[in-house]
């Protein structure tokens, strides 16, 4: 077994096809196919279920693929970080990033990273909490941006948290809601409510307000800027930070919902953004210079709005 095998399951799995996992690494599909199959020898087990028509890896395929994944990205951290250390003049970056960070603090961070590191490769990675930490976990990004509050207390977490973002609802300027006055929470069950995937503490609170179960928007979406689309051509109403809301209520295009129940300080609208990074693991020279510029940014940010 070596890694250039581990590189072809991965290839393998990721394509679904002998066919097109061969053409996308540039080698013949018998020789793909012995790689393969050689894999199968070393380990002595069966990686692909053959007999089915789709196709499928096997159990013992699947755990082989989940160490596959974090050994070449081990390995290809280790390049990396060797290669980055006499100074960020080469290598790349890969880190992860919440759908709300990805509206003001992390552009800002990353167009002053690379004004000052060009020659570093840079690939931020956008999704949920939920996705963010399954990334985080297989070692495909070095650190994530996002909501802390999920990874605080955990000790396989370490968190270096960030300034607070105020959250709310939102709506169209000419929404049936936004001109109603003592709004209560539960006017929202009368529309649908688009959003990303929200952490079960915050689900909890709103829940309790509500007198429900759970809560749960009726659309969930990991692009802020689909959010905003949906809500403005809509009577949906949308939960995101203020900080993300910024340009466009000073256009007048969105409504910002007050609710009676739900005080604007109470925390539980609140963003706790924090940098997560996995204990035991180091961060590449590259990776800690993004880091520095997303504190830098933070702070640039709270002295703007002051």
């Amino acid at each position: 077994m070596d890694l250039r095998q581990l590189r072809h399951l991965a290839a393998l799995a990721d394509y679904r096809s002998f066919g097109r996992a061969a053409e996308a690494i540039n080698l013949s599909q018998p020789a793909f196919s012995r790689s393969i199959q050689t894999l199968e020898r070393d380990l002595g087990c069966e990686l692909v279920e053959r007999s089915s028509r789709e196709f499928r890896l096997t159990g013992q395929g699947e755990l082989v693929l989940q160490h596959a994944r974090r050994l070449l990205a081990g390995s290809q951290a280790l390049q990396n970080e060797l290669s980055q250390y006499n100074g960020l003049t080469v290598g790349e970056l890969q880190f992860g990033c919440g759908p709300y960070p990805a509206q003001v603090l992390v552009p800002e961070a990353l167009a002053d990273f690379i004004q000052a590191h060009p020659a570093i490769r840079t690939r931020f990675h956008q999704g949920d909490w939920q996705q963010l930490s399954l990334w985080l976990r297989e070692q495909q990004i070095e650190f994530l941006v996002a909501d802390a509050r999920y990874f605080i207390g955990d000790p396989q977490y370490h968190v270096q948290l960030l300034r607070t973002r105020a959250g709310c609802f939102f709506c169209r300027a000419d929404h049936p809601l936004a001109n109603r006055e003592n709004l209560k929470l539960r006017s929202l069950l009368d529309y649908p409510i688009v959003g990303t995937r929200i952490p079960p503490m915050i689900r909890k609170i709103l829940a309790d307000v509500l007198g429900e179960p759970d809560f749960n928007p009726s659309v969930e979406c990991a692009q802020f800027d689909a959010i905003q689309r949906v809500v403005l051509r809509s009577d949906a109403v949308g939960l995101a930070t203020l900080e993300a809301l910024r340009d466009q209520v000073d256009q007048g295009l969105i409504h910002l919902l007050d609710f009676i129940d739900i005080p604007p300080e109470d925390p539980a609208l609140h963003l706790s953004y924090g940098i997560v990074t996995r204990v035991g693991y180091s961060m590449t020279p590259a990776a800690r210079a993004m880091v520095e510029a997303i504190l830098a940014v933070d702070q640039r940010l709270l002295a703007a709005n002051q």
